[in-house]
């Protein structure tokens, strides 16, 4: 779709947010897992990030339905991926945080799925 306009919109990332109970909780697990600060904090809302670099968010949602994993239908629209050097090594860490490790893993040999405290699934790999 054309506008007429044809200079670029100087958007930048800032951040991936993440609806979820509880925003200081999962903003614990991702700084421990990541290594990346708090960088803003309210009671319903935690930024982590660094500067220069895009943040992760967490926002309160007091009905908050976590996605469903495998089953898609529940309404998965984004995850992340983690590149990490020993895959079980990441995965017995992350579950130590706080993480929980699904049953149903697509190839365990070459990735892993983990749900995050709030049911967020995430991906580890030594491929990224």
């Amino acid at each position: 779709m054309s506008t007429g306009n044809t200079s670029a919109l100087a958007l930048r990332w800032s951040a991936v947010t993440f609806d979820c109970p509880d925003p200081a909780e999962l903003a614990r697990f991702y700084t421990a897992a990541t290594g990346l600060p708090i960088v803003y904090s309210t009671d319903g809302f935690v930024l982590l990030g660094q500067e220069g670099a895009a943040g992760l968010g967490f926002n309160q949602v007091a009905d908050h339905r976590p996605p469903s994993w495998p089953d898609r239908s529940g309404g998965k629209q984004a995850h992340l991926e983690f590149g990490v050097d020993d895959l079980d090594a990441a995965q017995d860490r992350l579950v130590e945080l706080g993480a929980v490790a699904p049953e149903f893993q697509p190839d365990a040999e070459r990735w892993r799925v983990l749900l995050d405290p709030a049911g967020h699934p995430f991906c580890i790999s030594t491929m990224v």
